[in-house]
């Protein structure tokens, strides 16, 4: 059995390999295609137009461009992207360049934050793009951890790491003032969590779909915020930092949210360190004092290169005073920032995030950490590396980490920290068993499957349907109807078109069976989902041109599997896709990201596959069982004549 040092080690190798298939998937899609491949596979948009710049949260930069021409391919942009905006105005491709990050992308617009304090000359000549840049700093940062999580030695870092990857048993702190108040709103086992957490060296929540894994995450952070002052909490995505920031908020919890503005939400901006920063008492002064240096820089900056000895001097005085001044500034937001964290109860941000500049030297009594089953260990640790103790919460039958590198998953990089830890302490371990999202026979499958049989349905969500007497569940099977998926060439994304045009009649039909009038007073919302980007992409088209779903288009969302994690809908609708006569389920294989669109329905479930294939994996061998004992089943030779 390998030590500690040595399972690290070999996670340090399988990070190394993950970097090099991220960098070679980079430098396939951006750095060796042209300008025009790049702009058609959507890692590029070129030409774009600059709308407008602006000054924005924090004295940041922030310009929005607007895409010209046609463009109906997907893209690779998205909130929180490092990108690269150049000029092709001189005749050398991407002559001109300089760094920025995403805000947000909105049809054919893409808001900005630039990395500089002035737009460059450049950007006004025109024959403007955005390339995607490569996340550098983030492989840097875990590969750092990794390596003063091996060398420690004699201190609390090694503590830890024998407790979430050897033998060491972890134990509660018998110096810790415990709060023993029961919360209210929390059930039994919910609260077992909060007093399990208490004091504990390492402590996780388990909690399967639905089970208020997050509310019970928040409540133990203002139970520890109670007894500690100040805690350090972490996710490994923005998205769900900001959904921690504002319940921690609503619970009159001070919060500061540490990260790149434009990473952030419009609803949790004002609580980032740059909007509590513009707050101060004393950010006029340093706005004022950063106003005089750069009117003297710039008054220095006027000065030609052939000048006098008169002229030289001015200058280099004028340059003088204004490094003083900069360090003057520098010094008054050091305070300002430091005054800041050290009278915020929670500072909030991704798991990379918090190796900020602002937080180095800083050390948390304890770190939370949110959807820990979908963090990459390497980027665990960096947190952990500056707390005394750690809460990890999560569900790791559901998402798994993202991983490029199929070698460095099939290693052992897919699993996580969670995971191993849960299996060492399972004293310290609670699973959260009420659910409160889905009918009884929605959940019932996942259940028994992923959690042991030990899901129980709350009596406000057990029996909810859209309507009296109709089925909660529905497998349509289409074996035999030679509804054969299809490759597109370019992406190798699957599709099955028959199977996507009978299931959008079915989710049809479901909407004119409960009345499009009562749809929109009740605001029943649908998830259409599906594994594969291709299908994705079909069904989009299909729903723009029914004239059924086009008044409920604000209720209806179409996507994948993982743009679903954390959400829920009314009825989900999930197509399957796959249809062969080898009985490949590919990509399916991963069954917790089923188990995910499955859990996502509240009321009603509709799935659509071919049993034939899907029944030579034994999960949908399984589940094509349940369907079936439940009477949840019908052929699609039923619905077709």
């Amino acid at each position: 059995m390998m030590s500690t040092r040595q399972q690290l080690q070999k996670t340090l190798e399988l990070i190394k390999l993950e970097r090099q298939a991220d960098l070679e998937y980079y430098r396939q899609k951006v750095l060796l295609r042209s300008l025009n491949q790049r702009t058609q596979d959507g890692t590029t948009w070129y030409p774009v137009r600059l709308k407008r710049d602006y000054i924005g949260t924090g004295e940041r930069l922030i310009i929005e461009v607007e895409r010209t021409g046609r463009h109906e391919q997907p893209h690779a942009f998205q909130s929180g992207k490092s990108v690269s905006v150049f000029s092709n105005s001189a005749g050398k491709p991407e002559r001109d360049h300089i760094g920025g990050v995403v805000n947000y992308v909105r049809d054919d617009n893409m808001v900005i934050t630039l990395n500089a304090e002035e737009l460059p000359e450049w950007i006004e000549d025109g024959l403007l793009g955005v390339d995607v840049m490569f996340e550098e700093m983030t492989y840097r940062e875990m590969e750092f951890a990794l390596k003063e999580v091996i060398k420690a030695e004699d201190n609390r870092v090694a503590e830890l790491r024998e407790m979430l990857l050897g033998d060491a048993r972890a134990k509660r702190d018998s110096d810790y003032v415990r709060n023993s108040v029961t919360v209210a709103g929390l059930n039994d086992r919910q609260q077992q969590a909060l007093d399990r957490i208490d004091g504990m060296d390492v402590a996780f929540i388990h909690g399967p779909p639905g089970t208020g894994k997050t509310t019970t995450l928040v409540q133990a952070i203002v139970r520890t915020v109670g007894v500690e002052k100040q805690v350090l909490v972490c996710a490994p995505s923005n998205a769900a930092v900001d959904l921690l920031t504002d319940k921690l908020s609503e619970q009159n919890i001070s919060v500061v949210r540490i990260g790149h503005p434009a990473r952030v939400t419009e609803q949790t901006l004002s609580k980032t360190l740059d909007a509590r920063i513009a707050e101060h008492p004393h950010y006029q002064e340093l706005r004022t004092l950063r106003k005089k240096m750069e009117q003297v820089r710039s008054a220095a900056f006027k000065y030609k290169r052939e000048f006098g000895y008169q002229e030289r001097q001015q200058r280099k005085m004028l340059m003088q005073e204004s490094k003083a001044l900069k360090a003057d500034a520098d010094l008054l937001e050091f305070y300002i920032v430091n005054d800041l964290l050290q009278n915020t109860q929670a500072i909030c941000c991704t798991l990379v995030g918090s190796s900020h500049a602002v937080l180095r030297g800083k050390k948390f009594r304890t770190v939370f950490i949110d959807e820990a089953g979908q963090a990459l260990e390497p980027a665990c640790w960096v947190p952990i590396l500056r707390s005394h103790r750690v809460v990890l919460a999560g569900d790791h039958q559901q998402l798994p980490p993202t991983i490029k590198s199929n070698e460095a998953a099939k290693q052992g990089l897919a699993q996580t920290l969670f995971e191993k830890g849960m299996t060492r302490q399972p004293h310290t371990t609670t699973m959260l068993t009420v659910q409160y999202r889905m009918h009884e026979a929605i959940m019932k499958f996942s259940s028994a499957y992923f959690y042991r049989d030990e899901l129980v349905a709350d009596d406000s969500v057990k029996h909810t349907l859209l309507r009296p007497n109709q089925s909660p569940v529905e497998f349509i099977d289409t074996a035999g109807c030679g509804y054969t998926e299809a490759q597109d060439k370019e992406t190798l994304s699957r599709f099955n078109e028959e199977e996507a045009r009978l299931l959008l009649r079915q989710v049809e039909a479901l909407v004119e069976e409960i009345g499009t009038d009562v749809w929109l007073d009740q605001g029943i919302t649908m998830g259409i989902i599906t594994p594969y980007r291709a299908q994705v992409d079909y069904f989009q088209k299909l729903a723009e041109a029914s004239a059924i779903l086009e008044p409920l288009h604000r209720l209806v969302a179409i996507n994948t599997v993982d743009a679903f994690q954390g959400q829920e809908r009314d009825v989900i609708a999930i197509s399957f896709v796959r249809s062969n006569d080898k009985s490949e389920v590919g990509f399916l294989g991963d069954i917790r990201r089923t188990n995910v669109a499955m859990t996502r329905a509240r009321k009603k479930l509709i799935m659509i596959g071919d049993s034939a294939t899907l029944g030579a994996h034994p999960f949908y061998l399984e589940l094509i069982e349940y369907v079936q004992a439940g009477g949840f089943y019908k052929s699609a030779f039923e619905i077709i004549y």
